[in-house]
């Protein structure tokens, strides 16, 4: 959570807001991944890569 934190921080002091639709979808397709691989999709979602 400080991470989280800490990059919150950043965001909000230096008014760089144009970052944070970036960081969301990093992190979508980052869980996108590690969700679907163990499932019976994920040789549907690696064709999308």
């Amino acid at each position: 959570m400080g991470i989280l934190k800490e990059l919150w921080d950043f965001l909000r002091v230096r008014k760089k807001w144009w970052l944070l639709p970036m960081i969301i979808v990093l992190l979508l397709m980052g869980l996108l991944i590690v969700f679907a691989g163990g499932s019976a999709v994920a040789p549907f979602i690696y064709t999308l890569f």
